[in-house]
Order: C-alpha cells, then structure tokens, then sequence
C-alpha cells in the first residue's frame, strides 16, 4: 500500500495547447457525371383460341383369347369333308408351280382394272347456248379452249347458203370453272361486223385469241382489255386476204417466245401476221402462195394445170417449226416448208412481201375437199385427214399414201383431232351430228364412244381440252356448244400405248 501511494504522487495534471493538421481533402473539386439507360419498350399479347366444337371417338377390339375360343368352337362343329385333306396336300405342288409360271408371265403386262361403267364413256356436261345467236339462225363456225382448259370460245357463222356479206356476228366466251354458269348466257359476247369462220386461243396467254372473219380480215382480242378487247387487225390492202378465212393458228416466230398469227383462206395464200408499231394493226410477216404448176407432180396430174389452190384446212406440226400441212378444195393434201424460198408464180400486184411457194411434198389427193387436218401430239410423222368423203385417214409424213382409213359416216366430216392425252384416240365430228371417238387400240374399226346427234343439226366443230383433258366441246349448226366429260377410258394412257402407235407408223401403206 506504501508504495503505490508513492507513485500516485508522482504524476500531476497539466493543460497544454492542442494541436490541429488542417485536411486537404475538402479543398479538392471533384467532378461527377450521370448516365442512364433504357431498354426498348417490351410489347406483350395475350392470345386464346376457343375450338367450336368437341367430338370423341372409341373403339373396342375384341380380346384375343375370346377370338380364339370362338373360331376354336367354330371349327370344332363343322366337319371336314372326307379327303379333302389329302387332295389338298396332293395337289399343292402343282398349284404353287403354276402360281410361279404366272408370276413369271408378261400376258397381262399393262392391263389396268376398269371399275367404272363401261356403258358410260362420254356424259354431257354443259349445253350452252346464246339465245341472241340462236334466234338468227347462226351455226357455231368454231371451238376453241384457252391455254388453261377454263374458258370456252365459240365463234358464230353460217356453214350453209345465206346471207354471209351483211349479217353480223358475235364471239362469246363461257367460263367452265365458274361455279355460277349460266349455259344460256356468255360471260363475255363481242360483236364483230361478219360472220366468224375462224378461231384459234394462244397457246401460252389465256386472254388471248385469234379469229379469221368472212370479210377477210384476221382479229386478235385480249380479254383482259375493257370495255373494248379488240387488240389489232388486218386492214384491207394488197397483202391482205380477199377471201373468206379458213384457218388461223398460232405460229411461233424467230423471236423465243413470240407468236404471230398463220391465216389461211380459199384463195390460196397463207400469210403469217404480227402486231405492228401502229396501235391496233397487224403487219404482214410473210406469204405463201399455193399454184397447180407448184405443186410436186406426184398428185397434180389430177387436176388442171393452172390456177391457184384453195386452202380448207391448216396444221402445224408440234415437232418440227419448220412444216406445216394444208388441205384444199380440191382435195390436195400437202406438206410444206417455212423455209422454202422458191418465188410463187403468182402477179405482185403491189404486194409489199413477195410470195413464196411452200409446198415440198404431196399426198395421194382425196376426191372432195379436205375439211381437216390435225397432227399427231404423240408421233411426229402422224396426221389424220377428214373431208367430205366421210373417212378419216391416218397418214405418214414419210409416204404418200394412207396408212389406215376408217369409215366414219355417210355424211361430210367437218373436223378430226387428236386426243391431247391418248396417243390411239381421235373424234371426228359429222354432218348427221354424232361425233364419233376411236381408239386405235380396239381391234374393232367401230368407234369406242359415239355423242349422238340431231338428225339436219350438223356437229360443225370440235376441240379436246389441254387443260382439262376430261372435256370436250363440240359446236352445232343448230347453235348451241356441247361441254361433254370423257371417262378415264379415254383420257387416261395405258402403258403399251405409245409402242402401239409407233407400230401403226411403222407400217407400209398400201
């Protein structure tokens, strides 16, 4: 105790100043920035869907065991026949040989079942008519389909004596897809000042057709033009035609992907069209001229010595763009070349193209004029010729003579064309009304199918529909414009068919 008293006493209490070291920290000036961001508005919806309406279906197989037990029952009460076992079991080799020898044949090779009616071949579809036309006693002159198989195309004129130089005409169009058809009202009419003795729908543009009047004159319409579809037309001059046109078709130019139009008429020009610089004109392209003397001697002995021949009919063959064949009055059926470049013996007359004469070969001539002619869209030497004489006559390019000839009415035949799917199959269309169907396949000269006719109402014309081949339409001289439905037997190609067809070109004609 002592000693910490003592140390106490040691340490007294003393006040000194206070020392202070001032901060540099407040007198510093220091910089502060903002940023900010922000990120794109976030867009949400809400969706539900509500099904109208519900349906439940179930199914209950019968278990197995219960199956077994019931054919196990059933076999149990029927009795086996006496030996039939063994003759099953004698007989079983035989059977499977010759189930093999059969699998091995060819002797039905291309056979296909036919479970429609056979009867039933052709059915009519649509019977359309303009009453307008009709009242004035106009026959259908024409038929064509447009490039897709939709739209119809009839022209009206007048097969018979009448009176052809001052009675108007008209075009009319139905279309066969509209659910809304009206047969006895066109969806599009076009009057035209003549009667209308050709049409022809262009092979790629649906809206486009040509058409050859009793004037002379060769018109373009394009549908898709209004009100007013007439597109262009000849004007009357040297170059142009003084008869009535027979024919026009659509023939493909220099150009890849032009078209001009092949007019055709009875005074013995054929002469090839284009739309000129002038709105609404068609320019002459080129000209050919058919004269007696100019045609190959194998048929011309028949007839006179001069004189210009008149053309009736007009193909171009879809194989070669370079021929074409012409029928005549008469009856000269002749192979030609757009290429020939042997001058027509015929007077210029002021014509701006000189014609040329394009006949390279002759077939044996028929004895009455030739209606029609329409090449083969399956073999590239085939044609089919039909006139006055009643027959159609299958030809080769390749020999003068007919390869076949088939009776088909006592009557004229107005026109023949190929099917555009079947290589064996052809209509012709008769003066007593009926058109006629062959299939070259039948062993029969007889026609497959036959639309029957009106007694004094002549089927005038007829076209096969490339676009929808399961139609057909057939032009009347009573006015009215047949829309038949073919069956598949004759639309649909069977396997051998085109073998076949290149038999019958390969045959020697007579």
């Amino acid at each position: 105790m002592a000693s910490f008293l003592i140390i106490s006493d040691m340490f007294t209490d003393d006040a000194v100043n206070a020392f202070s070291i001032p901060t540099q920290w407040r007198k510093c000036q220091t910089a502060q920035n903002s940023r900010s961001c922000q990120t794109r508005p976030v867009h949400s919806a809400d969706v539900e869907v509500q099904t109208a309406s519900c349906a439940q279906n179930s199914t209950q197989t019968i278990p197995q065991d219960q199956v077994t037990e019931h054919l196990c029952q059933q076999n149990c009460t029927e009795s086996v026949p006496p030996g039939l076992l063994e003759f099953l079991l004698g007989v079983e080799d035989f059977v499977v040989e010759e189930l093999n020898k059969n699998f091995q044949s060819h002797a039905f090779d291309g056979f296909q079942a036919n479970w429609e009616d056979p009867s039933v071949l052709v059915s009519c579809f649509h019977c359309l008519q303009h009453p307008s036309a009709q009242e004035k006693g106009l026959h259908v002159t024409s038929v064509c389909w447009s490039s897709t198989g939709s739209m119809v195309v009839c022209g009206y004129g007048r097969v018979d004596d009448g009176d052809w130089i001052t009675e108007r005409s008209c075009v009319c169009m139905w279309n066969v897809d509209r659910g809304s058809l009206c047969d006895n009202k066109p969806d599009l009419v076009i009057n035209v000042p003549t009667p209308v003795t050709a049409l022809c729908c262009h092979p790629n543009q649906p809206a486009l057709f040509a058409g050859g009047l009793y004037s002379g004159e060769v018109v373009i319409w394009d549908i898709s033009q209004t009100p007013d579809p007439e597109l262009a037309h000849t004007v009357m001059s040297s170059d142009s035609h003084r008869e009535p046109v027979n024919e026009v078709a659509w023939v493909p130019l220099q150009k890849k992907g032009e078209f001009g139009v092949l007019s055709a008429c009875s005074g013995g020009r054929v002469l090839v069209w284009t739309v000129g610089s002038d709105p609404g004109t068609l320019v002459l392209n080129a000209a050919y001229a058919f004269i007696q003397q100019q045609v190959p001697h194998s048929s011309s002995s028949h007839f006179k010595a001069s004189g210009s021949v008149g053309v009736t009919a007009l193909a171009l063959s879809p194989w070669d763009p370079d021929t074409f064949l012409v029928g005549s009055e008469d009856g000269l059926l002749l192979k030609c070349s757009f290429s020939s470049q042997t001058p027509a013996a015929v007077p210029a007359d002021g014509a701006g193209v000189a014609s040329r004469a394009p006949a390279v070969f002759s077939f044996t001539p028929r004895s009455g004029p030739v209606y029609s002619v329409h090449c083969s869209p399956f073999h590239r030497n085939l044609f089919v010729s039909a006139g006055t004489e009643g027959s159609a006559h299958i030809y080769s390019l390749l020999q003068a003579n007919p390869l076949l000839s088939l009776r088909v009415s006592d009557s004229y035949l107005f026109q023949a064309q190929w099917s555009p799917t079947r290589p064996l199959v052809f209509a012709a269309a008769t003066g007593q009304g009926e058109v006629h169907i062959f299939d070259l396949g039948h062993r029969s000269p007889r026609p497959a199918a036959t639309i029957a006719g009106v007694p004094g109402r002549a089927a005038t014309c007829l076209a096969f529909s490339r676009g929808n081949p399961h139609l057909l339409a057939v032009g009347k001289a009573d006015g009215t414009v047949g829309i038949w439905k073919l069956s598949d037997d004759l639309t649909e190609q069977s396997p051998r068919e085109i073998s076949l067809l290149d038999h019958i070109a390969g045959q020697v004609a007579e």
